[in-house]
């Protein structure tokens, strides 16, 4: 025997379904609002890399932005528009809708006869339009997956490898630092 809902006045169905969609909402909001944890505090960190990225490379002398570890080592300008570069590509491209940058015509992120200033000024722009397309995001699409270089990945994954990737350049240029007899900025917390 099969027991079908029945209401017994016209404003109890009403009443029913507005219940019902009031638990979902509320049901799903704790997920949403994590979501929305994850992308403020991305955003902090990423001011934060930002910062320190600027302060890193403001302390290496112009005169010495072509330095290399070894002889197949990106320089340390390769590294700092490196950085911009990817990042401009993870957060537009992967994250984004825009087409990547062609790497063989496409100069605007590369170190292509910059000055120190120029270079420090594209990689400030690239922060600012990630920082924007981030603070934009629509966070219901995290667990949609893309194609990272050949291997299946969530876009909240794309969200670390970007924060991964920038302080994996960043480091080298520290290490750079260093071998040219230069004390680093301290460290800014929270990235």
């Amino acid at each position: 025997m099969e027991r079908i809902i029945q209401f017994r006045d016209k404003a109890a169905k009403p009443t029913f379904i507005l219940t019902l969609a009031l638990l979902f909402c509320f049901g799903s909001s704790p997920a949403l609002a994590q979501q929305n944890d994850f992308i403020k505090d991305y955003l902090e960190r990423l001011e934060n890399s930002r910062e320190y990225m600027i302060l890193v490379a403001e302390k290496m002398p112009e005169d010495e932005f072509s330095f290399k570890a070894t002889p197949e080592s990106m320089s340390f300008a390769e590294n700092l528009m490196h950085i911009a570069w990817a990042m401009d590509w993870h957060s537009q491209t992967l994250l984004g809708d825009r087409p990547a940058r062609d790497w063989e015509t496409d100069t605007t992120l590369k170190v292509d006869h910059k000055s120190k200033k120029e270079m420090i000024a594209a990689v400030d722009h690239a922060f600012d339009e990630t920082i924007k397309l981030i603070s934009a995001f629509d966070t219901t699409t995290f667990n949609d997956r893309l194609n990272y270089l050949g291997l299946d990945r969530t876009k909240r994954q794309i969200f670390l490898l970007l924060a991964d990737h920038i302080t994996h350049h960043r480091g080298q240029m520290l290490v750079y630092l260093r071998l040219n007899g230069i004390k680093p900025p301290r460290y800014v917390l929270y990235q």
